[in-house]
């Protein structure tokens, strides 16, 4: 074989997906801060593709990618199947019974009309809830702890 020496060939082949250039140019991290870093962080380390992801979420691929780079915090008919993708819920822990009750329907995935139908209280009752405007008495507590809020 003959060398031409007015040719100049550079070979790149794929980095590889382990090492701190890795974690430097991919944006992962150790302990994501947003659902976002949490949705990259675990795709990552199943070695996914976004499109992958969005397929096991339900979603469209565009989602992931806006999700993942902080420009748009996932909806609540997505939350239910980035639960499942994650393995754990991503929502912020509130110390109020309020946050904890948002954070609760939107890990089913559940609009308030939808959860306060399976609950069987008026929709704005359960808004009042989640604004902390008015705790829920003991019987609708009883209703909660059914739909599994609380276990």
């Amino acid at each position: 074989m003959v060398a031409l020496p007015f040719c100049k060939l550079t070979l790149r082949g794929l980095r590889c997906l382990q090492g701190p250039y890795f974690q430097l140019q991919t944006g992962y991290t150790t302990s994501p801060k947003t659902v976002g870093e949490a949705i990259r962080k675990r795709r990552l380390d199943l070695k996914l593709r976004q499109l992958d992801a969005a397929k096991i979420i339900g979603c469209d691929e565009m989602s992931v990618v806006n999700w993942e780079r902080g420009y748009r915090h996932p909806s609540v008919n997505h939350m239910a199947g980035i639960v499942s993708f994650l393995g754990f819920d991503p929502l912020p822990v509130g110390a109020s019974l309020a946050q904890k009750l948002v954070n609760h329907r939107k890990a089913l995935g559940l609009t308030q009309r939808q959860f306060a139908s399976q609950i069987g209280v008026d929709p704005s009752t359960l808004a009042r809830w989640e604004r902390g405007e008015r705790p829920p008495d003991d019987e609708q507590l009883r209703k909660l702890k059914l739909a599994g809020f609380g276990s």
